[in-house]
């Protein structure tokens, strides 16, 4: 909490934005609420519409406070591309999807007819996402074609690499895993040194191979996300993968694919080596292996508030 005040203090609303992105899992409805009023302040002072978004979103989501029509106010008052593309991404990500497209086919004309193709291809980008959302896979695939089309004419590499990560898992959502595979493959040799790339690899790699049940691959899969994120924002979203596979795992009963592969994140991760001793016992008392007082110990040592709740949260998985 203490880092975000700072940062809000600061005036640094590209800091404000990650902060709040990253930490807002670790903060008591209290503290969120505090945090949301104090950047809000900040967002509408600085005429930030990407960090008012996600305040916007927080307070609906977490705190049950619709402010959906200030943001439309401020986009309308503001009248610029990142306001209303920013608005656009908020009817996405509050379930709002006809509006949320409706706005990005405005955006759309308006920025093709401005000849802003870097802003048409973001615009074609976001509509896959809500056709992907949709499961309407060759359209999403349409989109990302096109997009990929104006990042070929900008010569943005960095962009077409990013499209092509996604292309393959629309691939993948569509039916066809194993030519999905071997786009992915296709990448891997030209994503060497981008970390965030080839994370994203990896954990499309691991979608793939749990959607098949197999378990142990995608345990993988995380492992490899997780290292190519190390040190990186993005791995917050790796470690967040790897915990939905260790749930899924419990809701199936099978404990022992978890507490056999443990140590394997352990031994990549010492500083986290506790936590995951701790799932490991879990796991084993869940299926009869050890009694509830040596789990008890192991859960102990983890002394991380967040990783406490993790461990709570997947202790208690049952359908």
């Amino acid at each position: 909490m203490d880092e975000i005040l700072k940062a809000i203090e600061e005036r640094d609303c590209k800091k404000v934005s990650k902060l709040l992105y990253y930490k807002v899992d670790e903060l008591s409805d209290e503290e969120l609420k505090e945090i949301l009023e104090r950047a809000e302040k900040l967002a509408l002072e600085c005429k930030d519409p990407e960090l008012y978004k996600l305040i916007v979103y927080y307070f609906h989501a977490l705190l049950d406070v619709d402010k959906i029509s200030e943001f439309e106010k401020l986009a309308e008052e503001m009248d610029t591309f990142e306001a209303k593309f920013n608005l656009a991404d908020l009817y996405y990500l509050i379930g709002e999807l006809e509006k949320s497209l409706e706005l990005y086919r405005a955006l759309l004309e308006e920025e093709t007819a401005r000849g802003r193709k870097e802003n048409v291809a973001k615009v074609y980008y976001n509509m896959a996402l809500i056709h992907e959302e949709i499961q309407e896979y060759e359209k999403a695939l349409e989109l990302l074609e096109k997009a990929e089309e104006v990042y070929r004419e900008l010569e943005d590499e960095g962009e077409l690499l990013h499209i092509a990560v996604y292309k393959a898992y629309v691939t993948f959502e569509a039916g066809e895993p194993y030519r999905a595979k071997a786009m992915l493959a296709g990448l891997l040799p030209k994503v060497m040194g981008n970390s965030r790339l080839m994370s994203e690899i990896h954990l499309s790699f691991e979608e793939i191979f749990e959607e098949d049940e197999n378990y142990d691959a995608a345990l993988q899969e995380c492992l490899y996300a997780l290292m190519s994120a190390r040190g990186m924002e993005y791995w917050d979203i790796a470690f967040d993968a790897l915990i939905d596979v260790i749930w899924q795992l419990m809701l199936e009963d099978d404990f022992e694919t978890v507490y056999l592969n443990m140590d394997m994140f352990a031994s990549a991760m010492p500083e986290l080596a506790d936590f995951f001793e701790a799932i490991k016992a879990v796991a084993l008392y869940k299926d009869g292996k050890i009694d509830a007082e040596e789990a008890s110990r192991a859960v102990e040592k983890v002394k991380d508030r967040r990783l406490i709740d993790l461990l709570e949260f997947l202790g208690e998985a049952e359908f």
